[in-house]
């Protein structure tokens, strides 16, 4: 009797391993609202870059300063070659001039004679010894206008003597 309960008992458990297993079935998901909208086929626009401000010189200008916005450009008839560059500019008390002025000479490796400054890289362009050269973007200036190392050299490349430069507030 034994032998037949155990018999049947061995047929049962390999009638059970040979059947496929149930799979659990998986837990709902969360009941939440979605409101649904009407897919298009248009992707996503990606983000737009701010356009760069525009220079606020006039055509004939070669090379244009916004003092308000610490900006410098290269111009050629009235079409940006270059910039905007980061500047700074005079101090209180020594301020850069505004105005429309043309290159008066140029120096590779100018030193001030007046605050024993290095000044590379400098394009003079007004009285009292006004010019673009490599300085500091962080500290303003005795009066000139002040480029990163990079910018004065493009600066110092770009214009010729007599070039018109104008200096706007």
């Amino acid at each position: 009797m034994r032998l037949v309960m155990l018999c049947a008992a061995a047929g049962l458990l390999l009638t059970a391993c040979s059947q496929p297993q149930a799979q659990p079935l998986p837990a709902p998901a969360p009941t939440t609202t979605v409101e649904t909208t009407t897919a298009t086929s248009t992707p996503s626009p990606e983000p737009q870059r701010a356009a760069p401000p525009a220079p606020p010189c006039g055509p004939e200008v070669r090379a244009c300063v916004s003092l308000s916005q610490d900006l410098a450009w290269l111009m050629n008839n009235g079409v940006v070659e270059y910039g905007p560059v980061p500047t700074t500019h005079g101090r209180p008390g020594q301020e850069t001039p505004v105005g429309t002025f043309k290159v008066a000479w140029k120096d590779a490796e100018h030193r001030s004679s007046i605050y024993g400054d290095n000044m590379p890289h400098s394009v003079f362009f007004a009285a009292g010894g006004v010019a673009f050269h490599e300085g500091s973007l962080t500290d303003q200036s005795h009066g000139c206008v002040h480029l990163s190392p990079e910018a004065a050299k493009i600066f110092f490349d770009s214009l010729p003597v007599k070039a018109i430069v104008q200096v706007v507030g």
